[in-house]
């Protein structure tokens, strides 16, 4: 962010105490308490829909972070280059702990009764919230299609890299379970509602009032497995894809809020997409290709190694479903 933030807070009727930079947002100290400062990519619209959401959230017991308006009753404030900014209540609390299972529990609690609380509201979803792009049969296949595409590219290479080798090696193993994940993708009916649509260990801090969830900028409207999907394989990764853990988050999850044997079944294709394999070969497919980094290979690497231990929890839950 190059503007200076005190020109877009002169358009929100508060007293400014102190403005400090944290990462990709500015914390402001205020007359009425602490604000966050964040670039907000979307529409008027979508900000004003997830104000109301916010609201409506709180007003129900589910604590959340409040959106503030400026002046002129606006949910969103534009620097001189147009680039827009929302400004919010900011929730302090220390992140969740990937290495702390009691932190990630109540993190998948947590989301449990977010979910839960967005279907006790019934909230009318607005179609521009219904993004073909959230669709997750439409995301995996471009995905898949990506995967196609660093594969034919890396085949023309005369003197491949050691993260090229490595690659083609791969390739075949995790292609199948692409093209195996979209097959059952395709057969199922998919339930959509309103998700947090970002859920990781970043966006969930433990405050002195217990777990919160923060960060909605990316709310929208998919199947509520999908958060509960994302949340287990990051956790998962960062644990040797622990089969004991990962059924623990499950568990805690389908105590606050039943899943479904179509629940279980969509987790399980969900999470038998190869995202990580994805990640890191679009990666490598966005770099300049005559210096590999090394940390694309270690990545790689890593993957490869946790691989039998993904086998086995998919396996183990594909034998729930």
């Amino acid at each position: 962010m190059y503007n200076q933030p005190e020109a877009i807070l002169e358009q929100y009727d508060l007293e400014i105490n102190q403005i400090t930079k944290g990462r990709g947002a500015y914390i402001c100290s205020t007359d009425q308490g602490i604000k966050l400062l964040m670039p907000f990519r979307g529409s008027r619209d979508k900000a004003l829909f997830l104000k109301s959401v916010l609201e409506e959230l709180n007003r129900h017991g589910y604590p959340a972070e409040q959106v503030c308006c400026t002046k002129e009753g606006e949910p969103l404030a534009e620097d001189d280059a147009g680039v827009r900014y929302w400004l919010k209540s900011m929730i302090s609390g220390s992140e969740c702990q990937t290495g702390r299972w009691n932190d990630m529990r109540h993190a998948a609690g947590q989301l449990a009764r977010l979910h839960g609380t967005i279907e006790a509201l019934g909230i009318d979803v607005p179609e521009f919230m219904k993004n073909s792009r959230n669709d997750p049969q439409i995301l995996y296949e471009r995905h898949y299609r990506e995967l196609i595409k660093v594969k034919n590219y890396v085949k023309t290479r005369g003197n491949k890299n050691d993260f090229e080798r490595r690659f083609q090696e791969q390739y075949p193993h995790y292609i199948a379970e692409a093209a195996k994940s979209l097959k059952m993708l395709g057969e199922l009916a998919l339930n959509c509602s309103l998700c947090h649509g970002d859920f990781n260990q970043h966006n969930v801090v433990r405050t002195q009032e217990g777990f919160r969830i923060i960060n909605f900028e990316n709310m929208c409207y998919n199947p509520s497995v999908s958060d509960l999907a994302n949340f287990v394989r990051k956790m998962l990764e960062k644990n040797n894809w622990n089969q004991e853990l990962g059924m623990n988050l499950i568990d805690e999850y389908g105590r606050h809020r039943r899943l479904s044997r179509e629940d279980f079944r969509l987790l399980y294709v969900l999470l038998l997409f190869p995202e990580k394999f994805w990640k890191i070969s679009n990666h490598y497919a966005g770099s300049h290709k005559a210096w590999v980094s090394e940390r694309d290979i270690d990545k790689l690497e890593r993957m490869i190694r946790q691989e039998e231990g993904r086998t086995l929890f998919l396996e183990n839950l594909y034998s729930i479903v």
